[in-house]
């Protein structure tokens, strides 16, 4: 489940030229009984069942032994902080990550309260493990890592970069079923080009996401941004808005 996604795309190919080393371990390994049981029934009685202890201090135990100390612990627990766009950016600056997969009805508290340095959640919503979100803080971290993405401007522009919403993006052909592609795109004017996607940025994110917005404002938005933004308010105050 976790090592076949390892195995494709931007991330395997890091993997290869050794920008990246990512490490497997599967938790029966760290077990000490025939049945190799990593997971018991909760104390106090309840439905499903949760994660003992013992296989994932032990997991880290080895971990540390073989690697060193790691730098961050992470649970992926629901109620762990939001994966954004500043948490990803800051855990990759980490040389050694260890994420510990939550299953079942959960993971046994003293996990999170005594191994864990923090937990992290990839939304409001609920998956069978902590495998998938696991695999999206690894493709989320990798990709500050200088070398893995081929070209670090793309990283840089990216949706989130600023705290806003992406522009949107056209390729050949111009025109595809009656729909052009936006004139200015075609103009070969750079200035022009870069204020149409700053100003479609900004009109996307204050449409969807306003919430991103108001935090881009108080961190500082560049003058022109808000001197583009003056104007988008302005159309809404006019009723002329329209829709990205």
């Amino acid at each position: 489940m976790v090592e076949a996604p390892l195995a494709e795309g931007i991330v395997a190919r890091a993997i290869a030229r050794g920008v990246l080393d990512v490490r497997v371990h599967d938790l029966r390994d760290f077990t000490s009984d025939r049945h190799r049981v990593v997971d018991d029934v909760p104390f106090g009685g309840g439905p499903g069942m949760v994660l003992k202890p013992e296989p994932l201090f032990a997991a880290v135990d080895r971990i540390e032994q073989d690697r060193g100390k790691p730098d961050a612990v992470i649970l992926t627990s629901p109620d762990g902080e939001r994966l954004t766009h500043g948490a990803a950016e800051r855990l990759s600056r980490l040389d050694h990550v260890a994420i510990l997969c939550g299953r079942y009805e959960g993971v046994d508290e003293r996990v999170r309260q005594h191994l864990a340095t923090e937990a992290i959640s990839i939304g409001d919503y609920v998956l069978s493990g902590g495998e998938l979100p696991a695999l999206v803080i690894v493709d989320a971290l990798a990709r500050f890592v200088p070398g893995v993405v081929g070209d670090d401007a793309s990283v840089a522009r990216d949706t989130f970069a600023r705290g806003l919403l992406d522009f949107p993006q056209y390729t050949r052909p111009a025109e595809f079923r009656g729909h052009a592609v936006p004139p200015v795109l075609l103009s070969g004017h750079h200035a022009e080009i870069e204020r149409w996607r700053r100003r479609e940025a900004l009109s996307r994110t204050l449409e969807r996401r306003p919430d991103l917005l108001d935090a881009a404002r108080r961190g500082g938005l560049e003058p022109e941004d808000e001197a583009i933004l003056a104007e988008l308010l302005d159309e809404r105050r006019a009723g002329g808005v329209r829709k990205p």
